[in-house]
């Protein structure tokens, strides 16, 4: 758990990874994958993403993530952001979270081996769809909460050359 104080008050983040996924088209073809999770009623279309354990680092955390979330790990790190990135749950997410206020991520820019398969229907489901989507899809797809935070991780990605 990561504490920030924000607006005089103390703010209890927990600390995780989120994944960028494009598909092993890149660079010919910059396609993004997001997926609709399964836990929240209506479109909540979002990166893959998870907690990181006790005594892992963020990469060993993304490499886990995806193989529980999306039943693969087979891709290559192409950028890591070079920050973290705080967001609070909005209300509706919150009190499930609960002790946390938000989550504070590590994001990877990450590739698709070429002969790679998603499966999404793993141990624990957490998605219950995906798709691939162009880089101007994804702000109409994504949920509400998180756009402004994946538009920030983006642009940094952009402006280094990797999108």
């Amino acid at each position: 758990m990561i504490t920030l104080v924000q607006n005089e008050r103390k703010k209890n983040y927990r600390p995780n990874v989120a994944a960028i996924i494009l598909s092993c088209k890149y660079p010919q073809d910059c396609e993004f994958f997001i997926a609709n999770r399964s836990d929240i009623k209506g479109d909540a279309w979002q990166f893959p993403q998870g907690g990181i354990d006790k005594g892992e680092t963020p990469k060993q955390a993304l490499l886990r993530e995806l193989k529980e979330e999306i039943g693969t790990n087979c891709v290559d790190v192409i950028a890591e952001h070079p920050q973290w990135v705080a967001y609070d749950f909005p209300e509706a997410v919150a009190s499930k979270m609960y002790p946390y206020d938000g989550q504070i991520q590590k994001y990877f820019l990450v590739r698709l081996h070429s002969d790679t398969s998603i499966n999404i229907q793993t141990n624990e489901p957490e998605f219950e769809e995906y798709r691939f989507v162009s880089y101007d899809m994804i702000f109409n797809e994504v949920t509400y909460f998180k756009r402004f935070i994946y538009k920030q991780v983006l642009d940094f990605f952009k402006k280094g050359g990797y999108l």
